[in-house]
Formats: structure tokens, C-alpha cells, sequence
């Protein structure tokens, strides 16, 4: 069994690598905007300005330099959503070594090409990162090129832990450094040098809440598989923590905060209004950690910096971060209201809201009674400012139901809202996730099948991972044949047919 590095043999290990002979260093921003609101002098570590957009370019070329002649000789191979990808491509072609880079079938096609720009040759195969990486373990058996993996190996620990030397460097000052986790390179690195130098300084991890391999190794004592990882911020689409990395981590992380989406989506936001970088959703994962770790733990008055890990956005996401960042930033309240239909009816509703700008407002005609809308209400003061409004209408004589929470509302009902079925319907609706590519809705209609009536249909491709459809199907409750089909599809799904926002304006 291999010895285990100690904290002093990384630090030896980071100074002795071979990491600027193509890497830059990248300046340490404040974000003076978010520094005011805050409460916190907040600085952003800009490895999107690295040659690759990304920080992956330093452990990549770190493990590449030290390869022997007859490795050189043989080539390398990557598996990588991404960054790690360009970065052992960019390397490899400086060194004059072939590289190839399986990359998964839903990996944006800006990476893809930027991976070829820089002399890369691309295999995609597989829906998500542990299935690229198995193919390239067995190429790389198969051609006798040397594997270099994305951040479960020492020298690329290494060279990601030069990051820290130039934090210090820069601003020896800190009192938190957020970092994102992925397979925990980054992490590691960064956490084992700090330690070593500065251990006053608290590192804390940041995991997509989607893919918190960390969180979940951390709780179990070891690496565990996820069931199922999202893809949103793809860069740390990792279902399972490395050895190396998690080792490191539990010894020297010092705390770990999970987000969701729309937090993230609201950080991109944040980045772009401050220094205009834009950043991919794992990018400014980190931000969006450091956010909410001090509204949990009321940090004031410290010196917080993040690392931007990377810039390599599918430009098609940014319709998604936009429709989504107000909600993360709980600035947008989303709402069904039943409200009488009657003339002076929305203007009344309105007067309510005292003076609050409507962000959204869907509705059509059912009777001659009640009329259910669909309504956005753009807020200043989060879930306080919220429960004050729902206050509100529930004394004006108004049916409310908070749907800033309802992802089903979010992703589909907004979209959709049109009416109910004018005759009665023996229904169950369905939502379905699919990996995102190219004619993936075809291939999920052609495996759902045509033995049912489908009675209600949306999808709607928001440019990120996985396509999410909502489907309504004419069968009785518990129909136990449609049950077993749906089991044998191989696709997430979930029974939404007694979701309240779905009966206010779709069903009866």
C-alpha cells in the first residue's frame, strides 16, 4: 500500500511544481457592491482569467510535466465534464504530447470545441462523468496512455493547492476561504497548504446540493455514491468523492455549506453586477456558499474570499440563471391566488400588494365565480417581506398558496397556465427528468410509449442538464400496468397529481 502524503509533503510538493510554466497568476478582487451589503470585505479569486477560464489547468499540467519520455511518448487521456479536459489538452500540446479526452454526451459544446481549439481530440461517450471516466481507464489500458485524472491524485492536489500560495501572497488577511467541491481536488489542495502555513485561516467547502458527494462521504465516515447527480453546474457533477481528496478534506476542511440551484444562479448574478465576470454555474458556486453561510452564522466585519473557479458557460444557460437568479436572491415571490371574477377585481388585488412591483401574471377564464392567477411579485426583504404579503391578501378575503418553493410551478406551471379540461378526466400527471441532448424529448416520447392517452404535455429546454417534462395521463390511480412501465423506462419520475399548484390551474 502506498504511503500517504503528509501536510508538509504537499506543501513541498506545490512549491516544486511545474505549475506557472503554463499557468498565470490571477488577481484577487474585491467585490466592493456585495462587500457593502454584506457586512463583509468579500474578494473573488479570478481563475476565469487563466489561459483555459478555468483553474483545472494547474493540477492538469502539474501531473503532465512530470511524465518520463516513454510516457510522453504514449500519450495521455482525460475523462472530464469540461475543464479538466481543456486544461490536459492545452498542457499536452505545449509539451508536444497527443492527448484524448472522453468527455460526457451532455458536456455544452463550448467546452467541447475549446478542448479541439486547444489540440485536443474529443470521444464523447456517456450521460454523465463516471461513465466517461470508465471508458477512459479502459482506452487508456487499451493504447498505453497515461491517465490523468481530474483531482484524485497528489501532483494534481499539488498543483491546485498553488492557488493558496497566491491567496496568501495576495492577502494574508483572510479569515475564511470558500472553495467549491467537485471530486475535491480544488478543495484538498487548497486546504492542506493553508494548514500548513496559516491555520488560523477556516476553509470551507461549498457542494451544489445536487451533488454533495462531500457532505455525503463526511456523514457516512468514507466515499459513497450518489444515487443520481444533477448537472446544472456540471463542473461538480462528481457522484463520488476521491480517496486522496476526501482524506485531505476531513482532515483539514473546516466546515461545509450546501446550496441549491437558485442560489447559484443568483451568485452568477452577483459576479456579473460587481465585476462583470460571467461565470458557469460551478463557478460561482462558491459565492453563493459564502452567501448563505453568513446569513447562517451572522458573519460580520471579516475578510471572506471565494475562488470563481471557472467561465466556461453554455452561453443557453444564461436564460435559465436569468429566470432563476431572483428567486435565489429571494427578491421574487411567486404566488396562485383565488380571486373573485368580478371587474375591479385585479386592481383591488393590486392596491393590495401596496405599491409592489409585479414581476409575472398569468390567467384565463374559468367561470363565473372564482379566477385563479398566477402572479410574481418582486420583494426587498426575503421570506419576511413575503409572509407580510400573504397576510396581506389573506385579509383582503383572498385564497393564497406560496409557490416560491414549488419547483414543479417553477419549471412548468409558469409556462403553462391555460385552463382547466372542460369535461372530467380520469388523470395522473407525471413530471420525468431525461439527460438533456440532442434529440433526447424524441427518445423520451418513443420510450414512453403510445399505450396511453396523454392529456397534458410541457417541456421546455432551459439549456442545463437533465430535460424535465410534466405529462398527463388519462388512467386510473395506481394503474399498476402504467406503474411497471414507468419502472422499466429508467428515467426519474414523480407522481405530482395531488401537487396544490397543479389544481389551481390545471386539474380539477
Amino acid at each position: 500500500m502506498k504511503k500517504e502524503m503528509t501536510g508538509a509533503q504537499y506543501l513541498q510538493a506545490t512549491l516544486c511544481s511545474a505549475v506557472y510554466d503554463i499557468a498565470d497568476v490571477t488577481p484577487l478582487e474585491e467585490m466592493e457592491k456585495l462587500s457593502i451589503r454584506l457586512g463583509n470585505r468579500v474578494f473573488v479569486k479570478r481563475e476565469d482569467r487563466q489561459k483555459v477560464h478555468s483553474f483545472k489547468i494547474r493540477g492538469a499540467h502539474a501531473m503532465i510535466a512530470s511524465l518520463n519520455d516513454k510516457q510522453r511518448q504514449c500519450g495521455v487521456i482525460a475523462a472530464s465534464a469540461g475543464n479538466h479536459a481543456q486544461g490536459v489538452a492545452l498542457s499536452a500540446t505545449k509539451l508536444g504530447i497527443d492527448s484524448l479526452i472522453v468527455m460526457p454526451l451532455t458536456t455544452p459544446d463550448i467546452k467541447v470545441e475549446a478542448v479541439k481549439g486547444f489540440g485536443g481530440k474529443v470521444l464523447l461517450h456517456g450521460a454523465n462523468f463516471d461513465e466517461a471516466k470508465n471508458k477512459a481507464i479502459e482506452l487508456a489500458a487499451e493504447q498505453h496512455r497515461t491517465f490523468i485524472p481530474p483531482f484524485d491524485h497528489p501532483l494534481v492536489i499539488a498543483g491546485q493547492g498553488s492557488i493558496a500560495m497566491e491567496l496568501l501572497q495576495q492577502n494574508a488577511k483572510l479569515d475564511r476561504i470558500f472553495v467549491p467541491v467537485g471530486g475535491g481536488g480544488l478543495a484538498a489542495g487548497i486546504a492542506v497548504l493553508i494548514k500548513q502555513i496559516l491555520p488560523s485561516i477556516k476553509i470551507i467547502a461549498v457542494e451544489a446540493e445536487d451533488s454533495a458527494c462531500l457532505k455525503a462521504a463526511l456523514e457516512a465516515g468514507h466515499p459513497v455514491d450518489l444515487n443520481r447527480v444533477g448537472l446544472f453546474a456540471e463542473g461538480v457533477a462528481v457522484k463520488r468523492i476521491g480517496d486522496e481528496t476526501f482524506r485531505l478534506c476531513q482532515q483539514y476542511i473546516d466546515d461545509i455549506v450546501v446550496v441549491d440551484s437558485d442560489e447559484i444562479c443568483a451568485a452568477v448574478k452577483d459576479l456579473f453586477d460587481d465585476i462583470r465576470a460571467i461565470a458557469e454555474p460551478s463557478g460561482a458556486l462558491a459565492l453563493a456558499g459564502m452567501k448563505k453561510y453568513i446569513e447562517l452564522h451572522n458573519i460580520r466585519g471579516e475578510n471572506l474570499a471565494h475562488i470563481l473557479s471557472g467561465a466556461n458557460l453554455n452561453f443557453h444557460t444564461l436564460r435559465y440563471v436569468s429566470e432563476r437568479c431572483e428567486l435565489g436572491e429571494k427578491k421574487e415571490a411567486l404566488f396562485a391566488v383565488t380571486i373573485p371574477e368580478q371587474k375591479g377585481s385585479f386592481l383591488k388585488f393590486c392596491q393590495l400588494l401596496g405599491g409592489r412591483s409585479v414581476t409575472e401574471f398569468k390567467y384565463r377564464y374559468h367561470d363565473d365565480k372564482n379566477a385563479c392567477i398566477f402572479v410574481g411579485v418582486r420583494i426587498t426583504n426575503g421570506d419576511i417581506e413575503k409572509e407580510e404579503i400573504i397576510q396581506q391578501l389573506s385579509a383582503g378575503g383572498y385564497q393564497v398558496f406560496d409557490l416560491s418553493d414549488d419547483e414543479m410551478a417553477k419549471l412548468h406551471l409558469r409556462y403553462m397556465i391555460g385552463g382547466k379540461p372542460c369535461k372530467p378526466l380520469k388523470e395522473q400527471v407525471y413530471s420525468f427528468e431525461f439527460p438533456e441532448s440532442a434529440g433526447a424529448l424524441l427518445k423520451f416520447l418513443q420510450t414512453l410509449g403510445t399505450n396511453w392517452n396523454i392529456s397534458l404535455f410541457h417541456y421546455r429546454s432551459h439549456g442545463t442538464d437533465y430535460g424535465r417534462v410534466l405529462a398527463g395521463f388519462e388512467i386510473d390511480a395506481n394503474d399498476q400496468a402504467f406503474e411497471s412501465h414507468l419502472a422499466e423506462l429508467n428515467y426519474d419520475y414523480h407522481n405530482e397529481s395531488e401537487n396544490p399548484s397543479l389544481k389551481y390551474f390545471l386539474t380539477d
